[in-house]
């Protein structure tokens, strides 16, 4: 077990904490409470990197979708601090280039660039002094921020919940990641102790039993008083018939009849996109195994830093793609309708494991951090008729990930959770041995791709139940489906498409196309017009939902969107390049990517032309983006801004606004500031022009703005 309370420093592991209630009745109590969640999570966080023996394990992918985890352990830290700024609660950066550096790229998106050759990635020791001051600096907002009870959405504390579950979200995967390095890379932990308890011999293994479940309705959402990410809260009801569960997650000895039975050389067992991995993969086995599947008694598992002989009795852990495959072959084998669980399935066998993780006094399973470093026999942690309902490994199910009816978006992580509504992430439930925090909750939801290893298995169901493939084919988020219709839609009272206008005038006056930079480029019009002309398209954009309609309209030349009409009535669209003689031609010169205009990556540079269109007056440091733009320009380089000036405290702190403002007692101007702020760098090219658009809100309700183009060349 796990020893409670004691110090890092001492070599063990502190308690993992319970979850936070948001609600109580002294905010100073809440605020110690918080103060003492953080320290906990890391200081936990940063006891998982001890089992790091070698360089190379810093700085080497384990595999190749990911990065290597030197990333993982500045991106934890550097996330606190860019949520921090977004939420105005400090105004400073501790160290841009690290937090640019380790800012995005955590999981297989398409807007990362996990793709890249080569990082300049910092020393692990200047990424521990990141962290140190990192560290500093949340305690110190902790302890000053105002605290109001019950803690919600816009309350700061929310922002520093969110930073601590993030990173308890990341002690998971770098564990996994962990367990994928080479063996002589990695060293054991007191600290992280596996379970001793296995059977080695496979016919000692309690055989698995299907037992009746009642069906029943399930209400899903979250309605409890702890933090939840935004695709938890909203509600679904779903009425299940009866079904039957297995009593126990799947054991490696019951998964090797699959093995021996060439299971992974079978097609018929797998669908299109499991045979595709298998292939690619070379699968012969699970991929924690170790050995030669024909010679069983040898085989061995990789756990997190050592290898053990193989126990038969733990789960087996696989990716959702294999765990599907075996239920079509044991379908096969009995006759009867195997299959994967669905979320709601899940939901209803976890009515049988009582309270929650705030209300434990001791974990029911393998789960918290409260049993061991590793998987344990599927039958030690009996709950009510199962075993394993919650903790051991994550359970596999047959649900793609989507939002609730009432799903909203949380405005400071809005690339959390919309980019798995793909249908190609599939959801995990139950948690692991490693799952603390708001993972160790009945209503976490996580989901990934169905090709990628958690430290999750799978328990299977007997079921006629048919899980759809949630399709959202039509965009219903009101920014995004506005800036669509803005950008892609039809003209309006006669004002030409904005996108257009400003990529035409570009080209005109730009003397060199070789490479620009569209830089806060929404749903990416503008960059598609560059792209007629020049070589080379960067397309950058704070908002990955943004980055993401771009990317698909690139790859599938349409996207759907809902526009209101009046009150609930809504319009059905489409966008499409090729309506616009725009297509592949474009697309392949263009690199959509997220990133922060006041602190974008080093890559970014030699550039002929960057286009700022409608971004300054919607920048944290509007002076620091001009200030940072100049050396990404080459000389001659043109510099094109516009902006409605619309200045707005909600995005700019006022003592940040370039103009709009009184200096000395003088009306300034933003016009007036630009020639002040980029005078040393650049030389005006052309007087100011107006050129004047129009967003579309409802059908009677238009916005009708006139922004001001002002044309900069670098000397």
């Amino acid at each position: 077990m796990i020893p409670a309370s004691l110090s890092i420093a001492a070599g063990e592991l502190p308690e993992p904490t319970r979850t936070p209630l948001l609600s109580g009745t002294d905010p100073e109590a809440k605020r110690r409470e918080l103060l003492g969640y953080f320290c906990q999570t890391f200081d936990l966080y940063d006891s998982l990197f001890d089992c790091l023996a070698d360089p190379r394990a810093w700085f080497n992918k384990a595999i190749s979708l990911r990065h290597p985890l030197i990333f993982y352990y500045g991106h934890t830290a550097a996330f606190f601090i860019n949520k921090l700024l977004a939420a105005r609660l400090i105004d400073q950066r501790i160290d841009p280039q690290i937090e640019a550096m380790v800012a995005i790229g955590v999981d297989e998106m398409s807007w990362d660039d996990l793709d890249e050759a080569h990082y300049d990635w910092p020393s692990v020791e200047r990424l521990r002094a990141y962290r140190a001051k990192v560290r500093s600096r949340v305690i110190e907002v902790i302890t000053r921020m105002p605290i109001t009870l019950p803690i919600d959405w816009q309350s700061p504390a929310w922002v520093i919940l969110m930073g601590m579950e993030h990173e308890r979200i990341h002690l998971e995967t770098s564990s996994v990641l962990i367990r994928q390095l080479p063996l002589a890379w990695v060293r054991e932990q007191p600290h992280w102790p596996p379970c001793r308890q296995a059977r080695h011999q496979r016919d000692e293994v309690p055989a698995n039993t299907l037992l009746p479940v009642s069906g029943g309705t399930v209400e899903l959402g979250k309605r409890d008083d702890t933090y939840g990410w935004d695709n938890e809260y909203g509600h679904r009801r779903i009425e299940l018939e009866a079904f039957q569960a297995s009593r126990l997650l799947v054991s490696n000895a019951e998964y090797l009849a699959f093995v021996r039975d060439g299971g992974y050389q079978t097609p018929t067992w797998w669908d299109q996109e499991g045979w595709g991995w298998n292939q690619f993969a070379r699968a012969q086995m699970p991929s924690f195994w170790l050995g030669d599947p024909a010679d069983p008694d040898r085989l061995q598992l990789r756990l997190m830093t050592e290898v053990v002989a193989m126990p038969w009795d733990w789960p087996v852990e696989v990716n959702q793609l294999e765990a599907a495959a075996f239920c079509r072959w044991k379908s096969a084998q009995t006759g009867l309708p195997i299959q994967l669980p669905s979320e709601a399935q899940w939901a209803l066998l976890r009515e049988g494991v009582p309270g929650d993780q705030p209300d434990w006094h001791r974990a029911p399973g393998n789960i918290n951090l409260a049993g061991f470093a590793s998987p344990c026999p599927v039958d030690l942690f009996p709950q009510g008729e199962f075993c394993d309902l919650v903790g051991n490994v994550w359970q596999w199910t047959s649900s793609a990930i989507d939002g609730f009816d009432g799903f909203r978006v949380h405005p400071l992580y809005d690339d959390f959770s919309t980019p798995t509504f793909d249908g190609k992430h599939t959801l995990i439930k139950g948690g692991s041995w490693i799952s603390t925090g708001n993972e160790a909750l009945k209503s976490s939801r996580y989901a990934f791709r169905r090709h990628f290893f958690q430290h999750a298995g799978f328990r299977y169901l007997v079921s006629r139940h048919q899980e759809t493939m949630p399709v959202n084919p039509y965009e219903t988020d009101a920014l995004v489906a506005q800036y669509l219709d803005f950008q892609y839609g039809p003209t309006r009272f006669g004002v030409p498409n904005y996108a257009r206008t400003l990529a035409e005038i570009a080209c005109e006056l730009c003397p060199n196309h070789q490479r620009a930079l569209d830089i806060g480029c929404a749903t990416g019009r503008a960059s598609f017009e560059l792209a007629r002309h020049f070589q080379h398209v960067d397309g950058v954009d704070y908002s990955a939902r943004f980055i993401d309609v771009a990317l698909s309209l690139a790859k599938q030349d349409s996207f759907r969107y809902a526009m209101t009409l009046e009150g609930d009535l809504m319009e059905y669209c489409e966008a499409r390049l090729s309506q616009h003689d725009l297509g592949p031609a474009q697309a392949e010169r263009i690199h959509f990517s997220q990133g922060d205009a006041c602190n974008l990556k080093p890559k970014y540079d030699h550039y002929d032309l960057v286009l700022a269109s409608n971004l300054i007056d919607r920048l944290r440091e509007p002076a620091r983006f001009l200030r940072d733009i100049a050396p990404r320009l080459r000389s001659g380089g043109l510099l094109l801004l516009t902006s409605p000036y619309t200045w707005l405290e909600d995005y700019t702190p006022k003592a940040n606004w370039l103009g709009g403002v009184r200096e000395n007692g003088e009306a300034l101007t933003t016009y007036q500031a630009l020639q002040r702020l980029l005078a040393a760098e650049f030389e005006e090219l052309a007087s100011p022009r107006d050129i004047p658009f129009v967003i579309r809100e409802t059908a009677r309700k238009h916005q009708h703005t006139v922004a001001q183009l002002t044309v900069w060349r670098k000397r």
